[in-house]
């Protein structure tokens, strides 16, 4: 998203507003299928589009710490190849993919920092988790009527903490270390898990990447006192 309002010359929080729908995770497409960055035929923010379009017509599968790389189906009007000769490694380097997978990894450490966080202030005693977990998935998920939520606003929005003059490579520091801290100060388990999931999905991972162990949350289950 920095990299993509860098390019329109706008804020972050306009990025959003303008080519993204569920709150600036996914790219918006209006009714003719057309994508909302599209200036005439050609892309109006190609210099910072996003790494699923850089990528194109390869897509990215990650499962825990493994990822792969898989040929997509070509979409309509796309001849669907990336050189008939040319390796993955050559087509990723010729699309400069190195820079957006490398944020990609810095945004995942902060998933740690949920689970971790969210083990911490969520009441297990009064929640069952896999409910916290069910109720979580659909607020991310969701793409209308979703309850308010300052911290995947501030998922995306990077600008209110750093400052639109500032160098997309400069501003992730500054962007993860507000992230972080907001994470920290959050004792609403409910709005910490619906974000944790909408991070991991955005980044490529399952949604049950972002979920406190079973191991964990066991272990804080209220138990029944002993019988007389």
């Amino acid at each position: 998203m920095l990299r993509l309002a860098r390019a329109g010359r706008i804020t972050t929080a306009e990025a959003i507003r303008r080519f993204t729908i569920r709150r600036g995770s996914i790219l918006r497409f209006n009714d003719a299928g057309r994508c909302a960055a599209l200036d005439g035929v050609r892309c109006g923010v190609h210099e910072g589009r996003p790494l699923a379009c850089r990528l194109y017509p390869l897509g990215l599968e990650r499962d825990g710490d493994a990822e792969r790389f898989v040929t997509l189906e070509p979409a309509t009007g796309s001849l669907g190849v990336y050189g008939d000769d040319a390796t993955v490694d050559d087509f990723l380097a010729a699309q400069d993919v190195a820079p957006h997978l490398a944020a990609v990894a810095q945004y995942a450490t902060l998933i740690p920092v949920f689970r971790d966080h969210i083990a911490l202030v969520a009441d297990f005693e009064r929640v069952e988790p896999r409910e916290l977990w069910r109720r979580a998935r659909r607020e991310a998920m969701a793409e209308s009527n979703y309850d308010p939520n300052s911290l995947i606003d501030a998922l995306f929005d990077a600008d209110r903490f750093t400052g639109i003059a500032s160098d997309p490579v400069v501003a992730v520091e500054s962007h993860l270390g507000a992230l972080a801290a907001m994470i920290s100060e959050s004792a609403d388990a409910s709005a910490l898990a619906a974000a944790a999931v909408l991070l991991a999905v955005s980044l490529g991972y399952s949604p049950a990447e972002a979920e406190v162990p079973s191991a964990i949350t066991s272990g804080r289950q209220k138990t029944s006192p002993p019988a007389d």
